[in-house]
Order: C-alpha cells, then structure tokens, then sequence
C-alpha cells in the first residue's frame, strides 16, 4: 500500500507493485551490484518491508531472475517474431548497441551483473552461462547463413568470428560506461564486424 496525499492509504494491484519492486531492484542492481545490494534497501526504495517484498518474490536470488528474465523480454520484443537472417542479423546487433546508448541502465545492470556472475556459486551464473551459449549460437548461425547466401567468404570461421563480435560489444559497453562520450557503440561495432567479415553491412531498415 501507498500514501496519497492527506495520508490515506492505497491498495496497489499485485502486477503494478510487482513491476515497481522489479523497476527498483533492476536500478539497485544496476548501481551497487547483486552482492551489495540488500532486500532491506530494496523493500525501502518503493516504501514496503522486506516481508512485503517477500510476498512478491520468494527470496533475493528469486528478485534477480525476475530482473534478468524482464531484461531478457526487452531484446525479445526488439528483435521481433521473425529473426533476421545472414547479414541482416548483424546489422540488428549493431542497431541494437545503438539503442543501448538510449537505455544506460539496463547496460549498466549486465555489465555489472554479469562481472559479478563468474564468482563461486552466484545465482546469476547460469543465466549468463546459457545467455552467452546462446547469443554465439545465433551469431555464428547468422555466419554460416550469410556464407550459404554467398554475403561472406567461404573461409570466414563462424566460431570464432562470433566470438570476437561479442567480445566486441561487451567490451564497448564497457568503454561507454566508463566514460560514455569515448565511443560511438553502433560505429565501433559495425567496424569491428565489417573488418572480421571484409564486408559491408546492408543499410539499417527505415521505420
């Protein structure tokens, strides 16, 4: 419940309270990392105990899966029901790092998160473990079509490749969290993947 003003007290519905508990944790997490942040600073930024958060979520780790399950729903929706194909699919990866310059707390949140996932036994690990496998399957897959398109010579490694573009990306995302104004994102990483492939991207589609 909430406060409007002359004190009376307000019943939030369940879903809208459960995305404001998530909206804040994502932005505790964001700024002081999974380990540092508390359920108690939690409960308190959006005026609940932690019981109240409790209620919503069944414990701390329970919190982190919801915040990186509506991360996840975020690219989701962006790429659409049908996937690019080939180089396409590059060019929406380097669209996507320009739409990220948009959104620094969400990047912030994976960034820090997924640094702190390599530690023994964060709950985390997995998510990013099988997000990675993942995200390099659709890469080198988005490789081999483009091959089998004849967009890319035969010899480009699609392992590998894939590899080194998300190396890329995640290591940009960095840079710009760092000092945001040092790098264009979208520019160093369609660079990067033009120079890996030797070729041009197709332009990005006109909405």
């Amino acid at each position: 419940m909430t406060r409007e003003a002359g004190g009376a007290r307000v019943r939030r519905p369940p879903a809208e309270r459960r995305a404001e508990i998530l909206r804040t944790a994502m932005e505790t997490f964001a700024e002081r990392g999974y380990q540092s942040a508390s359920l108690a600073e939690i409960a308190d930024r959006v005026g609940l105990t932690q019981a109240g958060v409790l209620h919503y979520f069944s414990s701390k780790a329970g919190l982190l899966t919801g915040v990186l399950d509506l991360r996840d729903s975020t690219d989701i929706e962006e790429l659409g029901s049908e996937r690019p194909r080939g180089l396409a699919f590059l060019r929406h990866l380097v669209e996507t790092t320009r739409r990220n310059a948009g959104r620094e707390g969400i990047v912030r949140l994976y960034t820090v998160l997924a640094a702190e996932s390599v530690t023994a036994e964060h709950p985390a690990q997995r998510w990013f473990r099988d997000r990675y496998q993942g995200l390099l399957a659709l890469v080198a897959e988005a490789l081999d079509d483009a091959r089998a398109l004849g967009e890319v010579a035969a010899d480009v490694d699609s392992g590998t490749t894939s590899r080194v573009i998300v190396a890329t990306m995640d290591g940009l995302q960095l840079q710009w969290l760092l000092e945001p104004g040092s790098v264009d994102m979208a520019e160093a990483t369609e660079v990067a993947i033009v120079r890996l492939i030797g070729r041009d991207l197709p332009p990005a589609a006109r909405h």
